[in-house]
């Protein structure tokens, strides 16, 4: 089969090897004050990036903390530590860190919850974000390893309860391998990268990720509870706010996920039928079960307060709709601003698909329908760069984009 069918720089269809257990072997978790010191030693004399990676428990847990901090380094082997017992005692570990590139993959899910623990890269290398940019179409970190490298990883427990203790043998297996191959991905993709002159786009976007700051909490978070467009009352809105900050409290006590203490459709069931009683909570879909029905009182109870709040107090159903409105609209709210929108469209896709990238990573799709939605006044190249930097474009994405937005944002119907 031809080297191109399988994308960019990548090795000719071989039968990839099965990797079940980290070619050292696994190693023990690091969880004590000793432990560490010694492994930041380890890590210290050893020479190169690190690789690095973290599991946390969502969907489990309220905090999206770490509960394990994997580490790889040539020279150095992998390294596993347990942050929860160790969570003040991290400042060696940070400094060893300190000192050079970190290599991760998706780095934008790992770095809150590493910044937490106050480790922080002084240099990033995102694989996740490297194989977008170099074109190929699916960028799971097991789909890269096994399309450049030639090895196929057990997956599996991504989705495991990572607060559990202890931690089974086969979930530090697998928690190990994803590190295992970090630094070999890291320097192909670097390669192709460098072969399709796109290493300087990748630099910017690493540091964009790095930098980035973390985003403002959401004024109003209840707001985006699912099935929340099935509500169509200030009234019910109301019960909506009043359940979701009632379950929120209680995951936040409970450190549970929101989701397990009680599910959003539930949440949209019970605003839609209005129960009266708590025989008539239970007797909607989860509010039956076992351990809900020791909480239907205090759900009920909420639902009752919306019931007779205010209407001073009830929330604005027309706020929470900032920006543009949905794109199927536009064409009846503003033909000109959907005319707009169609041309850059066509024209970014035109630019991604000359230079072999996804469309979304050449320019963010908020940051288009915004610019199309409501254009700057100078709609040169130099006024639409300027709009574009000021929505944190990369300067890359400005020079490859500017000058067809400038065109597509002088159009009228």
């Amino acid at each position: 089969m031809d080297t191109a069918d399988h994308g960019p720089g990548t090795p000719a269809e071989s039968a990839p090897v099965p990797l079940t257990e980290p070619a050292d072997g696994t190693p023990p978790v690091v969880s004590d004050v000793a432990e560490l010191r010694r492994a930041c030693e380890r890590l210290a004399a050893g020479t190169g990036a690190f690789a690095v990676d973290t599991e946390r428990a969502s969907g489990y847990r309220y905090w999206p903390k770490a509960y394990l901090v994997q580490l790889r380094r040539e020279g150095a082997g992998t390294v596993l530590i347990d942050p929860i017992p160790l969570r003040d005692e991290l400042g060696p570990l940070a400094e060893v860190l300190g000192s050079t590139e970190w290599v991760l993959h998706a780095a934008s899910q790992d770095l809150p919850c590493l910044d937490e623990l106050g480790l922080r890269p002084p240099a990033l290398f995102d694989t996740e974000l490297a194989g977008r940019l170099a074109g190929y179409e699916r960028v799971a970190l097991g789909t890269l390893v096994e399309l450049l490298l030639g090895y196929r990883l057990e997956k599996g427990h991504s989705a495991a309860d990572w607060s559990k203790r202890p931690l089974p043998t086969a979930w530090l297996d697998y928690a190990a391998l994803d590190v295992e191959l970090l630094l070999p991905l890291r320097e192909k993709l670097e390669a192709e990268l460098a072969t399709q002159g796109k290493l300087e786009w990748a630099r910017q976007e690493f540091e964009a990720v790095r930098t980035s700051p973390p985003a403002p909490p959401r004024a109003e978070p209840w707001r985006r509870t699912s099935g929340i467009h099935k509500i169509r009352t200030a009234r019910g809105l109301a019960a909506v706010r009043a359940l979701w900050e009632a379950r929120d409290a209680l995951a936040r006590k409970r450190d549970r996920a929101p989701s397990r203490v009680l599910p959003d459709s539930a949440i949209i069931n019970a605003v839609l039928a209005d129960p009266r009683t708590v025989a008539d909570l239970q007797a909607l879909p989860v509010f039956g079960g076992r351990v809900q029905r020791r909480y239907t009182a205090n759900w009920l109870r909420h639902l009752q307060a919306a019931r007779v709040l205010p209407s001073a107090e009830l929330p604005d159903p027309a706020v929470g709709n900032e920006g543009p409105p949905p794109v199927n609209r536009w064409a009846d709210k503003d033909p000109d601003a959907a005319a707009r929108l169609a041309a850059a469209r066509t024209a970014l896709a035109r630019i991604a698909e000359h230079h072999r990238l996804p469309v979304e990573n050449l320019l963010l799709p908020d940051l288009l329908r915004r610019t199309c939605w409501r254009p700057p006044e100078d709609r040169s190249p130099e006024g639409v760069a300027e709009v574009l930097r000021e929505g944190g474009a990369r300067p890359w994405q400005i020079e490859l984009t500017a000058d067809e937005l400038s065109k597509a944002l002088r159009l009228r119907v």
